[in-house]
C-alpha cells in the first residue's frame, strides 16, 4: 500500500475514526483502527458488481409489476429477471443457522444469487429496523458475508448488509 492510499484512507475515512482512535501507516501497511477501517471498506466491496446486477433487475421487476402484490410474486419475478440475465438463482434455499459450531435449525432465504448474495425480499410500506435486523442476523448465522433487502412497497427501497465471515465465531470451523 502506497502513501497517496494512506492519505485517501486518512481523508475520506476520517469520520470513521474518533478522535481517540489509535492508528498509523508504518512500514507500508495500515495499522490498529485505520487497517480496521480498510479492512472493512474493501469487504463493503465485496461483489458490488453482482449486487448492482440484482439491484438492477430489482428495478425492472419493480417498475413492471408496481407496487401491490405479495412478496412470493416479486421473489418469482425476480428469479426470473436474475436467471435471464445468466445468473444462478436459488429459490427458498435452506440456510443452516450455527451457534457454537454447531447447527441449531434453519430458515430460508428467499433467493440466494451465485451462491454469494442472500436476498431478502419485502413488500411493505416501508422497511423497518427488524427488517434490516433479520437480513443482519442471517449473515452473522451463515457462511454468507453480503445480502440484499428488497422491499417491493409504495416507493423501492433496498438495503445492502455486509457481514465478514472472521467476525463470525458461531460458524462451523
Amino acid at each position: 500500500m502506497n502513501a497517496d492510499f494512506y492519505v485517501f484512507i486518512c481523508v475520506h475515512l476520517r469520520k470513521s475514526v474518533s478522535h481517540s482512535s489509535q492508528g498509523y501507516y508504518e512500514g507500508g501497511e495500515l495499522h490498529g483502527d485505520f487497517f480496521k477501517i480498510y479492512q472493512e471498506g474493501v469487504l463493503a466491496g465485496k461483489y458490488v458488481e453482482l449486487t448492482r446486477e440484482i439491484i438492477g433487475s430489482f428495478y425492472d421487476v419493480y417498475n413492471n409489476l408496481g407496487y401491490g402484490f405479495l412478496e412470493k410474486v416479486y421473489e418469482n419475478a425476480l428469479f426470473l429477471e436474475l436467471r435471464k440475465k445468466g445468473l444462478q438463482v436459488e429459490q427458498q434455499k435452506p440456510i443452516q443457522v450455527f451457534y457454537h459450531q454447531q447447527i441449531i435449525g434453519e430458515y430460508f432465504a428467499d433467493l440466494v444469487v451465485d451462491s454469494k448474495v442472500i436476498v431478502e425480499i419485502k413488500a411493505v410500506r416501508t422497511l423497518v429496523q427488524q427488517h434490516e435486523a433479520q437480513l443482519l442476523n442471517y449473515l452473522k448465522a451463515s457462511t454468507y458475508e453480503v445480502g440484499l433487502l428488497l422491499n417491493f412497497g409504495p416507493q423501492a427501497q433496498r438495503k445492502r448488509k455486509v457481514y465478514n465471515n472472521e467476525r463470525k465465531p458461531n460458524l462451523q470451523k
